[in-house]
């Protein structure tokens, strides 16, 4: 299933605290529940006015529906063409 990583502009997301967070990943998930139970959410990254988010989906379209169903943005989708980390280096 393709890989993409979906950029969240949310101002003041990194002041949002642990309960908003989980409340947050508690919607996330039941809206997910109710669109595909195929689409698989991996991980979040919090930084200060952005969430980054990868996802395992179908394509691009599951994602907007989620992000729309859910009530928070999906400003920027992009595919994920591969991946590399440190211990490709030799």
């Amino acid at each position: 299933m393709p890989k993409f990583l979906i950029e969240r502009d949310i101002p003041g997301a990194g002041q949002l605290t642990p309960e908003q967070l989980t409340a947050i990943s508690e919607s996330s998930c039941s809206t997910l529940r109710g669109i595909d139970p195929e689409v698989q959410w991996i991980t979040s990254f919090v930084t200060a006015d952005k969430i980054y988010c990868i996802y395992f989906a179908p394509d691009e379209e599951v994602i907007r529906r989620h992000a729309f169903e859910g009530g928070f943005p999906a400003n920027v989708i992009t595919l994920i063409q591969s991946t590399i980390d440190p211990g490709m280096a030799a």
